[in-house]
């Protein structure tokens, strides 16, 4: 969240760069319960001076013999009232808080100002698309010509918005995944993981998710024990890792990568992407999560997109990198690239992974710190996520571009090592 104390010095400027992502601050009511809690401060402050004075007056009152029954009367009298004021600030206190936590991100001053996705900013473009020489058919007519993409099956399990692969379809979306892992791993320096993928409310609130985008979320509810939450994004877990913690900065950057599923109960909200495994309510994602002293975030975000962009390098697969305007940036971002992969079949690109510079809002919200070796005080860090890649979206881009003829696809040479030497499959 934003540091509170900003928006008691900064108010309007606050307001006018929230106004820029497309974000309506209540400065009114922000400016009325500010002015409500100075007040009711000021009157306990007041009055706790006052009792202090009284409960000092009743002992002396008490040596020299006198009825002090009227002070003690007076007394808890005002004990009832500081008692009242406390709940009362505690009351305002409650509701600045539930504000706070609604407000996007401030966005960096780098990141372009628009309205929408057709603002966003083209920084590079990576590969040319295969001109084909037959009618290119796209991933799910691929998939389901040999029965290893099953929409049919998936929804007699579970319903719209999943997917069931099956024999060298399933092996090629285990294998992205696992050349994903072991390339951030062995030539990136991440720490692989392997976390929960239910999560209590906290660990929501923390990264941003909670308490504005909870009907996105598939929720578990549990008597008597805390609620339950799946996972959207593996981005959740690893962040959280380091909740509550002071760093030494000896540590820093953390550099978290793990593979996991996530669910997301919007994906058919839109009503866009009906067909296929564009969006789904579940889907594997490979996600990187750096952790980083602040004066270095901006540089760990170039880094982090660079790392996303090399696993679309090595498989061959052209692509095109976004800096996101203002109002299409995340709630959590300061600044974020989009790496949008071709896809022929759609004749455009489509966003692949999500790569966002969150500064300290999310270790302000989980008091995520580690201690400054200049001045030995504890400091917020910043935090980053990306995805490195979306494994099911990944499978879409390779089944279409590496796509020929008669239906069969070609394997990527990245991935036969991790495909038993297979060359085609179909």
């Amino acid at each position: 969240m934003l540091d509170s104390k900003l928006l008691r010095s900064n108010l309007q400027d606050v307001a006018d760069r929230l106004a820029s992502r497309g974000f309506a601050l209540d400065t009114a009511r922000i400016e009325a319960l500010e002015e409500q809690r100075k007040t009711v401060q000021t009157r306990t402050e007041a009055l706790q001076a006052e009792r202090n004075a009284r409960s000092k007056s009743i002992g002396q009152a008490k040596q020299r013999g006198e009825d002090i029954a009227p002070l003690m009367a007076d007394v808890e009298r005002m004990a009832g009232e500081l008692s009242a004021g406390k709940v009362e600030l505690d009351a305002i206190q409650t509701e600045l808080d539930s504000i706070l936590l609604g407000i996007p991100n401030l966005p960096h001053e780098s990141v372009p100002v628009g309205k929408d996705e057709d603002d966003n900013v083209e920084v590079r473009r990576w590969g040319t698309p295969t001109a084909f020489d037959f009618e290119v058919k796209d991933h799910v007519a691929l998939g389901e010509k040999f029965g290893w993409l099953d929409f049919e099956t998936a929804a007699k399990l579970s319903g719209a918005r999943f997917a069931l692969l099956r024999g060298p379809i399933a092996r090629l979306h285990r294998a992205l995944a696992q050349f994903m892992i072991n390339l951030h791993v062995n030539e990136h320096g991440y720490e692989e993981a392997y976390t929960p993928y239910l999560v209590q409310a906290p660990a929501l609130q923390g990264t941003g998710q909670l308490p504005k985008f909870e009907e996105d979320l598939f929720k578990i509810a549990r008597e008597g024990e805390a609620d339950l939450y799946l996972i959207p994004t593996a981005e959740v877990s690893l962040t959280n890792i380091i909740a509550g913690e002071i760093v030494d900065s000896k540590l820093l950057p953390i550099k978290f990568v793990a593979h996991t599923p996530c669910f997301r109960s919007e994906a058919g909200a839109s009503g866009r992407d009906t067909r296929g495994m564009i969006r789904q309510h579940q889907f594997d994602k490979v996600e990187m999560v750096q952790i980083v002293e602040p004066s270095t975030s901006m540089e760990a975000l170039e880094g982090l997109t660079a790392n996303a962009e090399k696993v679309l390098q090595l498989l061959g697969l052209p692509y095109r990198t976004l800096a996101l305007c203002t109002g299409d940036m995340g709630f959590s971002a300061v600044k974020t690239y989009d790496l949008e992969v071709w896809i022929p079949s759609q004749d455009k690109y489509r966003e692949i992974s999500s790569c966002s510079n969150c500064g300290d809002f999310q270790a302000r919200r989980m008091q995520a710190r580690f201690r400054n070796p200049e001045t030995g005080k504890p400091e917020l860090v910043h935090t980053l996520n990306g995805s490195g890649l979306a494994v099911g979206r990944t499978l879409v881009a390779v089944l279409e571009n590496y796509q020929q003829a008669d239906g069969s696809i070609r394997v990527p040479d990245v991935l036969k090592p991790y495909m038993g030497g297979l060359e085609v499959i179909g």
